[in-house]
C-alpha cells in the first residue's frame, strides 16, 4: 500500500514510504528494496570483485543489519541470498558467508551513526577518482548541493577494512553526515532509509563525474552559499529520495524479477 504525504512547498500529495502492520511485513519490503538496490549496483557497473555492498538496519532487531553475503556478484543477488548479521558478526539468518570488510564498515555506521538506519558503499571509478584528488563535491549543480556541507573526506587509509577499529574509525569520521569519501578506497553514503542511502550513492557517483569532467574541461564556477543551500533543501530532500529510488525499483524489478526470490 503506497501512503501519500503532502509536499512542503506546493501542499500537494506526492508518493512516499509506506508503513506496514506487522515487522515481518516491514522486513521482506526492506530485503525486496536491498536486493533491487544491489541489482543495480551490478547494472550500473558498481561492482568491483567481491568489494562493495549495501545494508538496511532489521527493523526489530536494531542490532542486527541484512546485507549481501560474501562471493556472489551484485548482478545475482536475490532476496533468498541476503543475511542478516548481529552486532558480533555472527550470520543470524541466511546461509552464506559475511564478507568481512562489510561487517566491520556496517556494523561500526550502524552503531555509531545518528540516523544511519542503510548505508551503501562500493569502489567506482568516479568516486575512486575524486578521492585520488583529495577533493568532496564541489555545489556545481542542484544535485551536488544536496551534499553541501554534508560529506566528508577520510584521509585515514591504513589498508583493506578488515578491522573493527578501522570501522569505527570510518564511523566516526562520517558522523550524522550523508556520504563520506574514503581517499585511495571509494565513497558510502548513507540514509534514514535504504531508498535515501542508496539515492544519495548513485547522486554523488554522478556528481564526481559531472565535476571531473567540468575540473577538466576548465575552471566550473560553483554556487554561491546562497544557492547551495536553497538547493540542498529542494534535492535534498528524503521524500524525493524515496521517489526517485522507485523509479529505479519500478525499472530493476521489471527488468529481473526473479530478484525477488525468497
Amino acid at each position: 500500500m503506497t501512503s501519500y504525504l503532502a509536499d512542503t512547498h506546493t501542499g500537494l500529495p506526492i508518493p512516499a514510504a509506506p508503513t506496514f502492520d506487522t515487522v515481518d511485513g516491514e522486513r521482506r519490503h526492506r530485503k525486496q528494496r536491498l536486493a533491487a538496490a544491489l541489482r543495480l549496483f551490478g547494472k550500473y557497473g558498481f561492482g568491483e570483485g567481491i568489494s562493495g555492498h549495501v545494508s538496511v538496519r532489521d527493523p526489530e532487531h536494531h542490532d542486527r543489519f541484512w546485507v549481501n553475503p560474501f562471493g556472489i556478484s551484485f548482478s545475482r543477488v536475490r532476496v533468498r541470498d541476503l543475511i542478516c548479521v548481529d552486532a558480533g558478526g555472527t550470520v543470524v539468518e541466511g546461509t552464506h558467508r559475511v564478507n568481512p570488510s562489510a561487517f566491520v564498515i556496517h556494523s561500526r555506521i550502524h552503531e555509531h551513526c545518528p540516523g544511519a538506519e542503510a548505508a551503501a558503499h562500493a569502489h567506482t571509478v568516479h568516486s575512486r577518482a575524486l578521492g585520488a584528488l583529495g577533493r568532496t563535491l564541489e555545489p556545481l549543480d542542484q544535485e551536488s548541493a544536496s551534499f553541501y556541507r554534508d560529506q566528508v573526506l577520510f584521509d585515514g587509509y591504513e589498508g583493506p577494512s578488515i578491522s573493527v577499529e578501522q570501522g569505527r574509525q570510518i564511523a566516526d569520521a562520517l558522523g550524522g553526515r550523508r556520504a563520506i569519501l574514503l581517499r585511495h578506497h571509494g565513497l558510502i553514503t548513507v540514509g534514514g532509509t535504504l531508498e535515501e542511502a542508496v539515492h544519495r550513492f548513485f547522486t554523488y557517483d554522478g556528481c564526481a563525474q559531472v565535476q571531473l569532467l567540468a575540473s577538466a574541461a576548465g575552471r566550473p564556477k560553483p554556487m554561491s552559499e546562497e544557492q547551495a543551500l536553497a538547493a540542498k533543501d529542494g534535492f535534498g530532500d528524503s521524500q524525493l529520495a524515496w521517489a526517485s529510488f522507485q523509479l529505479l525499483y519500478d525499472e530493476i524489478t521489471a527488468e529481473q524479477p526473479e530478484l525477488l526470490d525468497g
